[in-house]
């Protein structure tokens, strides 16, 4: 969709929202984490103030905003509590999947329900069993890590079809209802401990045809909805949306960080030096400058690429393998800075950063955890990138 000032304007909006939201969030950060989920009354809340629905689409009541809102969102909710981001933000990414299905299956999940609420793993399970049968598969297997199922009516699994000798010969993305599903209780982990991103288990349930995507045809951008040519934003780039999106939590807790160095800088001393306030130190303000700088290239870097998927999905056109690289790499890049930020933000804020009393330590470790999804990793991004700069084909990866 156009960015027009009625999107502008919707846009300011929902982050204002989440700012009324964030005494809330901040309240029950801590409960979030020894809880290992999200609470009920921050979902309610979130729904409430129509979060969840900022990538679904206007015909079952959802907003069918840009990226670049989403990230919006994300970050927002971040500065307060990282677990409720990565929460919102998966179970929107999940959403717009669902989005690309065709108009029956769309109908299925958010017609009957236009608050459904779709979480899920791409990734196929090395341990899923499935049958062929008359109309689709019997499927068996475990999905890790499918962050916002513990709060989700829909859950989306990845199936690999394999020939006699063993090879993968298609692979598809699966809708199954909760119902049919079974939440293992796996995610003991330092960050990101309140997302909840435990293990689907599936025992033999049918899957109809109709609710599996191709795996290589959303990567190619062929998409099965009937409704995309009058919505652009279901046109956008597979694996750049899916990509970017993991962006929007870093974000908002490098913002956070930084301001919450900054606020506390003319408070605290430097222990052992003669300065009794970190504000007057020179070394003091260089670290914090850099920090400052990498959040501002994180946030360049991220609205880049939401403003470069945006615009070819405006002119229906999928987007060449080099530019999706680079919009890859954007991610990958925002990411790596911000978790740069936060080392040097961390070092200068200084050891009282560690206490659990400080959000320091929990925007540290949600950071680093989510900034090592494995599609976020800038090795691996990097190498996609620097290949196709050079115009070589050799295969990294397929998610491009």
């Amino acid at each position: 969709m156009p960015v027009t000032n009625e999107t502008a304007a919707l846009r300011a909006e929902l982050v204002k929202c989440v700012h009324e939201l964030h005494p809330l969030l901040r309240r029950n950060a801590a409960q979030t984490e020894k809880d290992r989920r999200v609470p009920d009354e921050n979902i309610r809340a979130v729904e409430a103030a129509g979060l969840f629905r900022a990538l679904l689409p206007k015909r079952y009541g959802g907003f069918e905003l840009p990226v670049a809102a989403h990230l919006d969102v994300t970050a927002a909710i971040a500065e307060a509590c990282p677990s409720t981001a990565w929460v919102v933000n998966l179970i929107g990414i999940c959403g717009w999947f669902a989005a690309l299905l065709p108009g029956r299956t769309q109908d299925e999940i958010f017609g009957r329900n236009p608050a459904a609420r779709v979480a899920g793993v791409f990734t196929p399970s090395m341990q899923t069993e499935r049958t062929d049968v008359e109309g689709g598969m019997v499927v068996s297997g475990k999905w890790y890590y499918a962050s916002g199922c513990l709060h989700a009516d829909w859950g989306l699994v990845g199936l690999a079809e394999h020939d006699a000798q063993g090879n993968v010969i298609e692979q598809f993305l699966a809708y199954i209802p909760m119902s049919d599903l079974r939440i293992e209780d796996t995610w003991h982990t330092v960050g990101m401990r309140g997302s909840g991103s435990n293990c689907l288990v599936a025992e033999n349930v049918f899957v109809p045809n109709h609710r599996m995507h191709s795996v290589p045809r959303l990567l190619a951008g062929e998409y099965a909805s009937e409704h995309k040519a009058a919505e652009p934003l279901y046109r956008s780039a597979f694996v750049p949306m899916a990509a970017l999106i993991l962006a929007g939590p870093q974000l908002g807790m490098g913002r956070a960080a930084l301001e919450h160095v900054r606020s506390h800088a003319d408070k605290r001393a430097i222990t052992y030096t003669v300065y009794a306030k970190q504000s007057d130190s020179v070394a003091f303000q260089m670290q914090l400058a850099e920090a400052a700088m990498k959040v501002e290239t994180a946030h360049l870097h991220a609205y880049r690429c939401a403003d470069e998927i945006h615009a070819w999905a405006e002119r229906d056109l999928h987007p060449g393998v080099l530019a999706r690289a680079r919009m890859r790499c954007d991610t990958s890049w925002a990411i790596r800075h911000i978790t740069e930020a936060l080392d040097l933000l961390i070092t200068a804020h200084g050891a009282g950063s560690f206490a659990e009393s400080s959000p320091m330590q929990r925007w540290w470790r949600d950071a680093n955890t989510g900034a090592r999804h494995a599609v976020a990793l800038p090795q691996v991004s990097l190498e996609v990138y620097g290949k196709a700069l050079l115009g070589l084909d050799t295969l990294v990866t397929p998610l491009v």
